[in-house]
């Protein structure tokens, strides 16, 4: 099987948010599609290593914020490259919220879906949840971004390395497991979040 074939399906990116009593927080997700029309239903797939995945379970409500093509990396970077279990993400953000009393991004965001989790499934790396959506609503008339948008435009390239540095391993830059060797395998797929080569960065000596 050519896994790459699998890139070519397309996708979007997501602040999913939830909140538990006191405690709030908020990833980023690539994976969200409406699968039922009366009642609406949507299906979002979330990391299970994710806190915002273990504050969902718990919650049972989320707020899903369709990021925009104004949405910048700094953004992205917040709110998906660190872990809440380290850090307030929502600290000092004056964020709006939603019908569920669930914080949303106001700003990069062209929309918002309340949702009410109805089922959940456990598929080994994720945590597939099937909500009704209790509420939604336009912000901005901008197109929404996707993940092919948010790899070509948004994300930083990685800069050009000298050749006489030595590649050790290679690290998953959506959670950062690491393959250890010098040469990454073309068709390799990270073990934990499910995500191919092109999501790999080398780690040098």
């Amino acid at each position: 099987m050519d896994k790459k074939a699998l890139y070519n399906l397309t996708y979007g990116v997501f602040m999913l948010s939830t909140k538990v009593n006191a405690k709030e927080n908020g990833c980023i997700i690539n994976t969200c599609m409406q699968v039922a029309n009366d009642p609406v239903r949507i299906a979002i797939s979330v990391l299970n290593v994710n806190y915002t995945c273990e504050l969902l379970k718990q919650s049972g409500v989320f707020a899903l914020s369709l990021l925009d093509q104004e949405c910048s990396f700094e953004t992205i970077k917040h709110f998906g490259f660190q872990s809440g279990r380290n850090v307030d993400k929502f600290d000092g953000i004056p964020a709006p919220r939603d019908c569920n009393d669930v914080p949303y991004m106001g700003w990069h965001s062209c929309a918002v879906i309340s949702g009410k989790v109805v089922e959940q499934h456990d598929l080994g790396t994720h945590t597939l949840f099937i909500a009704e959506v209790v509420d939604a609503k336009l912000l901005n008339t901008n197109a929404p971004l996707t993940y092919a948008d948010y790899q070509n435009h948004v994300k930083p390239q990685p800069e050009a390395v000298k050749k006489d540095k030595k590649i050790i391993g290679w690290r998953c830059k959506i959670c950062n497991y690491v393959y250890e060797g010098s040469e990454l395998p073309k068709d390799f797929i990270c073990p934990l979040c499910g995500h191919g080569v092109d999501d790999f960065e080398p780690i040098y000596e």
